[in-house]
């Protein structure tokens, strides 16, 4: 883990606002209630993400953009039909490709188990992943080696697994 004077001071830097260019894949967002709804895939999705940054300190914030953009790439394929697994050259990047999709997959299973059939569409997946791409792009502060993004992520998440009551919304919005 980094410094604790660098992550306080990760928390007090200006990030340069964003256009709605910034945000890659705009086309793809989902409805508020569509997050509301899935708010427990996210929460797995991004609990998933958080797991693969804790076991390999080495992962950066860019290290996750490349991993998203991957994951987002190959569930286009899929949502069209084709079946084309997209993975980046970058090692840190495809093992949380990796993990991202046994996340998806482990979801799916014990929603199916639960319920007796898949509910979640590869239309959901996919905007989840966008979001999580979103909200990467809302706090990457630009260094090449940053963790900006992380650090933030990885405090709410944590944040919230502990005070994580029924009922309540742990839903934010990049």
């Amino acid at each position: 883990m980094e410094c604790e004077y660098l992550r306080e001071a990760h928390k007090h830097e200006k990030l340069q606002p964003l256009t709605a260019e910034a945000f890659p894949n705009n086309e793809l967002k989902l409805s508020r209630e569509s997050l509301e709804e899935n708010q427990e895939f996210l929460t797995f999705l991004a609990h998933a993400l958080g797991q693969a940054a804790r076991n390999n300190p080495a992962i950066v914030d860019f290290d996750i953009r490349e991993a998203l953009e991957a994951s987002i790439r190959t569930h286009r394929t899929l949502q069209s039909g084709l079946l084309y697994e997209s993975l980046p050259a970058n090692p840190l990047a495809a093992g949380i490709c990796r993990a991202l999709d046994a996340a998806i997959g482990e979801f799916r299973r014990d929603e199916a188990e639960r319920l007796g059939v898949h509910k979640t569409r590869e239309k959901t997946v996919l905007g989840l992943l966008v979001f999580l791409q979103h909200f990467e792009v809302s706090y990457n502060n630009g260094r090449r080696r940053g963790r900006a993004f992380l650090d933030e992520f990885l405090d709410y998440y944590s944040a919230e697994a502990a005070a994580e009551t029924p009922g309540s919304s742990s839903l934010i919005l990049p």
